[in-house]
């Protein structure tokens, strides 16, 4: 990827703490904050549907109970996803890949969707994503940017979607690390922001692709990776940094 599309800031889970993560309304106020990229965590229900969750079960962040991915769409859209933050956002729903890939669509803004599947559904999980954010960018300028912790999540969405970007999440520098991203062809390695350094940058730049760091949310970490050179950062502080 020659050209990065990509703006520097992207707000977590749409809003960071500010609003329930991976609710439209959390996205819808990441924009309010001036924010033109936003990270989303997207997973498969039992009956296909991608829709946005972090955890595999549903307890954290919604009414319901259980593993999110073993119930159907049906179940998992009368969930309540917004009570557990505030009041303010009581009965606010699950969403969908598609209805968040509708509202940066219309808006212009740019998305990097962590594909996180349920534990055992990595290749599904990550096939199902690939298919569907190429059939939702179709004629797009600027694709979403594909990550994942989980290698073959990734490894099946180059298979069935070889053009679309991709990113390897690091929370270690585990044996390989480096290697891996190169064999999927990922255009980005998006690692904790402690791991950046002057070698690791110069590693992953040397080889052409980008340094992304999660989550960046205090000023002094943020002004050093702008030191470092490093080329996107994730924060839950949306109030806190500026994008411009």
């Amino acid at each position: 990827m020659t050209h990065w599309p990509y703006p520097r800031w992207i707000a977590h889970r749409g809003a960071g703490k500010l609003a329930p993560e991976n609710t439209l309304a959390a996205f819808e106020l990441g924009a309010t904050h001036g924010f033109r990229m936003f990270e989303c965590d997207a997973k498969l229900s039992a009956d296909g549907v991608v829709f946005l969750m972090h955890d595999a079960t549903l307890e954290r962040t919604t009414n319901g109970q259980g593993i999110g991915g073993e119930q159907s769409w049906q179940a998992l859209s009368q969930l309540d996803a917004g009570s557990w933050h505030s009041r303010r956002y009581a009965g606010e729903p699950l969403p969908t890949l598609e209805a968040l890939a509708g509202f940066c669509l219309a808006h212009g803004h740019h998305l990097n969707i962590e594909i996180k599947p349920t534990p055992g559904t990595e290749a599904a999980t990550g096939e199902a994503v690939a298919r569907l954010a190429t059939r939702l960018w179709q004629g797009a300028k600027v694709p979403p940017l594909l990550t994942s912790f989980q290698p073959e999540a990734l490894a099946t969405a180059k298979a069935v979607a070889p053009l679309l970007p991709r990113g390897l999440l690091v929370d270690t520098l585990w044996h390989g690390w480096f290697e891996k991203a190169l064999e999927l062809d990922c255009v980005a390695v998006v690692a904790n922001y402690a791991l950046w350094d002057t070698v690791t940058v110069a590693q992953v730049h040397g080889a052409g692709l980008r340094c992304l760091s999660y989550t960046v949310n205090d000023l002094d970490a943020a002004q050093h990776l702008l030191t470092l050179g490093t080329d996107g950062i994730i924060t839950d502080r949306v109030d806190l940094f500026s994008p411009a």
